[in-house]
Formats: structure tokens, sequence, C-alpha cells
């Protein structure tokens, strides 16, 4: 199912963001003016790129995405899809079955509580990385030619949140603001963290 928050890119320049219903007609309307624009859609947090149909108008692409994004157009599969359980392979030693039957509730209970217990211990550090990985990816995508775009990088994974602003503080507006959102909250958190 894609996303339902994105934002579209048609080069430097930010055409559309928010909910993705509105952003795909948008960008269909840019498209049939512009048929040369070069357009990029990501997932306004992940920085994933975002694949949509634009065949047809505007009313059939709308159409489209709100069929993909209902509730009822999801594939159902084994597990409890309405707790949003979902069944998946997971292959492990024999040891490591034996240990899991041996365990009251089972097998599935256990490993969901190992990892909920995981997802405690670590979550801060799983978000700083998602949020470092999300703005790599957009950056990858969308300013790779831009000045100092190595320098930018190494000042995203060395934390260095000054550097990082002195170094885009001429790329162009959208690209900017966009950058400087996704990475707000991370440089943020590292500040907070970071010994006084």
């Amino acid at each position: 199912m894609p996303s339902t928050q994105i934002i579209a890119f048609d080069g430097d320049r930010c055409i559309a963001s928010g909910d993705i219903v509105d952003v795909a007609a948008r960008v269909k309307q840019t498209l049939s003016a512009q048929p040369q624009s070069q357009i990029l859609l990501f997932d306004l947090e992940s920085s994933r790129p975002v694949e949509i149909d634009f065949r047809g108008s505007v009313a059939d692409v709308t159409a489209r995405l709100k069929t993909s994004l209902s509730p009822e157009s999801a594939p159902r599969g084994p597990g409890r899809p309405k707790l949003g359980v979902v069944a998946r392979e997971v292959t492990l030693l024999p040891r490591h079955w034996e240990w899991l039957a041996a365990q009251p509730g089972g097998a599935s209970v256990t490993l969901r509580k190992l990892i909920e217990d995981a997802r405690r211990k670590t979550g801060a550090k799983d978000d700083a990385r998602e949020r470092q990985e999300s703005v790599h990816r957009f950056l990858s995508a969308i300013a790779g030619d831009k000045p100092h775009y190595e320098g930018v990088l190494r000042a995203l994974y060395a934390s260095d949140g000054g550097h990082f602003h002195a170094l885009i503080a001429d790329w162009p507006l959208d690209v900017r603001r966009h950058v400087e959102r996704l990475a707000s909250e991370l440089f943020q958190e590292m500040a907070e963290k970071a010994p006084a």
C-alpha cells in the first residue's frame, strides 16, 4: 500500500506536499501542462520513492489511488489481519525452535514479546538511524549534483548540524527547506543527548 503523505519535486521545485491523492492530482495537472517535467515523488517521512500510475485523466489517477488505499483492497492472508497480525516465514536453527516451543504462549507470543522488548531498548537509536537514512535517501535522489553534497553527507553522519546547515545554505530554497525539515528532529535530538 502506498504511503498516504508524500512530496513531489519537479527538479529543484516542490510542486505539492501532503495527502497522496491531492499531490497526485497536482502532479497529473503539471504533467498534462508540461509533459517534459521530471517529477520525483517521495514518502514525506521516510523519503522512499513513491510510484503512481499517471495514465488517464486526473479523475482516473485519483480513483485508482483511492481504490488502492481502501482497506477492502488489501489482500487478506493468514494471521489475524483485523488485529494487524500478519503471517510470514521465519527461519531458525532447531535449538531456537525447541526453545520457542517450550515458552508459555508458544512461538508467536514469545517472538512478539522479544521484539517489543528489543524495540523499547533500541527505539531511540533506531529512530535516529531511520531519520538519517531518510535524509540520505532524499539527498541521494535530488541533491547529488549540488555543491558540497559529500560534505553534507559527512556532516549528517557526524551529527554536525551547524556544518550541515552551513553547507546547504545556498541550495535551492525548496530542496533546502525539505532537507532541513527532514533533519531538524535528528539534529535537535542529538544536541539534547550531547554532553554539556
